[in-house]
């Protein structure tokens, strides 16, 4: 009954605090004010703190432009977390558009959405990516194209980083930065996250959204780490899987040092 209570509190403040940043949101959206990148900060903010997600950041976020953030990607919450640290947009599948609730979030922060089936559009949709980091905006990338277990990266294709290479033509140095960010689920309830808690934080593909948002709300109190790696820069001459391998490593280190101290 408590737990039934609690969540129930929780999803009250969270849509009042929705319904008074909204209208703000969509003024910006309108208008393209610069508060409409920074807004949805607060927003994560009070979610993170709503839904007891602690985050505790390493290192900092690369103040040079255009950037690109790689991170890997282990549950829905990670929008949460990242967009909590930093005033980013991200890079989601076409589907995520038409999914309840999260699917208008996404369109409120203006999300880059992609139809990785319909290869004629590709062009496009790179355009666009590297249109918005040339902007100025900190576009997120999840390369591995789904969410994983938690306990470990998924394989990643070079080809992602297709955007990056593209918007080197329109920077004013010549570079793109491609920040590796890694994001691991270590704690619950203070106390050291293993193997076999990780799939409370995990959102694989085949478990369904509202029995694991239930869960993650009963559960409270996960303690999260993001490492923000060493940048590796897109040139003109830069090859693309040479750029991508080091991103890679440099993110799956990170990951592994956070999960697996004793191992390092």
């Amino acid at each position: 009954m408590i737990a039934w209570l609690r969540i129930g509190i929780i999803l009250c403040l969270l849509a009042l605090v929705t319904l008074v940043l909204l209208p703000v949101q969509l003024l910006g959206l309108r208008y393209d004010w610069r508060l409409r990148r920074r807004l949805p900060r607060w927003w994560h903010r009070i979610a993170c703190r709503l839904l007891g997600i602690r985050i505790r950041t390493h290192g900092r976020l690369e103040t040079r432009r255009p950037l690109m953030i790689a991170a890997n990607h282990v549950s829905w919450k990670d929008i949460l977390v990242l967009g909590a640290v930093a005033d980013v947009v991200y890079v989601a599948k076409a589907e995520v558009a038409d999914w309840p609730i999260f699917g208008i979030l996404a369109k409120l922060q203006k999300t880059i959405f992609v139809a990785r089936e319909q290869k004629r559009r590709t062009g496009d949709q790179v355009n666009e990516i590297a249109a918005r980091m040339s902007g100025g905006e900190v576009v997120v990338l999840f390369p591995e194209g789904t969410t994983s277990d938690g306990n470990r990266l998924l394989d990643i294709k070079s080809s992602l980083f297709g955007a990056a290479s593209a918007a080197v033509s329109s920077s004013p140095e010549g570079v793109v930065h491609v920040q590796p960010v890694s994001i691991a689920y270590t704690g619950i309830h203070g106390m050291p996250m293993g193997r076999y808690h990780r799939p409370l934080a995990a959102w694989p593909g085949d478990v369904e959204l509202v029995p694991h948002l239930m869960g993650v709300l009963k559960a409270g109190a996960l303690d999260v780490d993001v490492d923000f790696g060493e940048v590796v820069e897109f040139r003109a001459d830069t090859n693309r899987k040479v750029a991508s391998g080091a991103i890679v490593s440099r993110l799956r280190t990170m990951l592994s040092q956070r999960l697996y101290p004793r191992a390092g």
